[in-house]
C-alpha cells in the first residue's frame, strides 16, 4: 500500500469495499483503490483488493492455543521487512524474556530482527548484549542526545515495525525520526511500568536524508504491549527463536520435547559444556511450559537478583 508512495503523494481516505467480506485490512497491506483518490477534503475511495502478503507479524494474548485468548490471533502488521525491538536499558529495566518472544515471532514471520536499546545514558548494554552474544543480533544504542544516523541507515529502504513495552522511549524515538509524527509521549510510573501512549499502529514515511538519494524507508509504530503471546507459533518453530540451542537438538532422542523432564534431552549437556547461556535454555523452556498452559501466561516481573530474568 505505501512503499511506492512518494513524499508529495496525497493522503487518501478509503473504506473497505463490501465485496471483500470479512477480510481485514491491516497496517502495511498493499491494496487497490477505486473512486476518488485525489486526497481532497471529503473525498472517499474504496479498497477493492488486498495484495498477497509477503510477511505477516502476529501475536496472541496468551501462549496456550487451547484458551480463548490464545485462539485470538492478532495481525500486528503486514509486509514488514524488519522488526525493531525497542527496549530500555533502565527505567524500566530490560526484559530479555519479552525480547526472546519478539525474536521468536520475527523468525516465524521471516522478518529480520533489530535490537534498539534506548536510555543508554542511564545504564550500559553489556548485560543485555552478553545474553545474546551467541546470536550476533544486530543492535543500536540510543541516548537522548545521540545521532540517529546509524539507526536511519538500518531503516533505509525497508518497512520496519517498532514494538516494545510502554515507557521504553519508543514514541520519543519515533518523534525524533519523524518530527511531524507528534506521537504522544508518556512517563514511567514509580513501579517501573510505562503508560500506554500510542493507541493504534500507524505507518510513517521517514524523511529523506540530505546526503542520500535512496529510499529512507517506512516505520510502523505500534501501541506499547505488556506481553507477546506465541500461541500461533508451533512448538517446533519456537526453537527457531533460539538459534544458539538448535545445534544441540541434533543429539536429542526421537520425539524429544526438550523440556526439563526429558532425561536424555541434549540441551542440558550443551549448556553444561558452556556452549549456550543457561538463561537462554531456561527462557526457552518457560515458553514451552507456557504453551502447554503451565505457569502465568502474562508477562511476569523480573526475578529477584537477576536483572535479565523474566519472560
Amino acid at each position: 500500500m505505501f512503499p511506492d508512495a512518494g513524499p508529495d503523494d496525497p493522503t487518501v481516505t478509503a473504506m473497505r469495499a463490501r465485496e471483500l467480506g470479512r477480510k481485514s485490512v491491516v497496517v502495511g497491506d498493499r491494496v487497490s483503490l477505486v473512486g476518488d483518490t485525489s486526497g481532497a477534503p471529503g473525498a472517499l475511495a474504496r479498497i477493492v483488493r488486498i495484495a498477497e502478503r509477503r510477511s505477516v507479524l502476529r501475536r496472541t494474548a496468551e501462549d496456550d492455543a487451547t484458551t480463548a485468548e490464545g485462539r485470538l490471533e492478532r495481525v500486528v502488521v503486514a509486509n514488514a521487512d524488519q522488526l525493531v525491538i525497542v527496549s530500555a536499558l533502565a527505567d524500566p529495566p530490560p526484559r530479555t524474556g519479552f525480547i526472546d518472544r519478539c525474536l521468536v515471532a520475527a523468525y516465524d514471520a521471516d522478518i529480520e530482527p533489530l535490537l534498539c536499546l534506548t536510555k543508554a545514558d542511564l545504564a550500559g548494554p553489556e548485560a543485555v548484549l552478553g545474553y545474546y552474544t551467541e546470536l550476533e543480533l544486530p543492535y543500536v544504542l540510543i541516548r537522548p542526545d545521540s545521532d540517529l544516523a546509524a539507526l536511519r541507515a538500518l531503516l533505509a529502504g525497508r518497512v520496519s515495525v517498532l514494538v516494545g513495552h510502554s515507557g521504553v522511549g519508543k514514541s520519543t524515538l519515533v518523534n525524533r525520526l519523524v518530527p511531524e509524527a507528534d506521537r504522544a509521549v508518556g512517563t514511567v510510573s514509580a513501579i517501573g511500568r510505562g503508560r500506554h501512549t500510542s493507541t493504534s499502529a500507524v505507518a510513517l514515511r521517514l524523511p529523506p536524508q540530505p546526503d542520500s538519494d535512496g529510499d529512507p524507508g517506512w516505520i510502523i509504530d505500534t501501541p506499547g504491549v505488556r506481553s507477546f503471546g506465541l500461541a500461533h507459533v508451533s512448538a517446533e518453530s519456537l526453537l527457531h527463536g533460539f538459534p544458539d540451542l538448535v545445534e544441540a537438538t541434533v543429539d536429542c532422542p526421537a520425539n524429544c520435547q526438550h523440556t526439563a523432564e526429558e532425561a536424555d534431552c541434549a540441551l542440558d549437556a550443551w549448556v553444561a559444556s558452556g556452549k549456550a547461556d543457561p538463561r537462554r535454555l531456561a527462557s526457552y523452556r518457560r515458553l514451552l511450559a507456557s504453551r502447554s498452559g503451565e505457569g502465568d501466561p502474562r508477562e511476569p516481573e523480573r526475578n529477584p537478583g537477576d536483572p535479565l530474568a523474566g519472560s
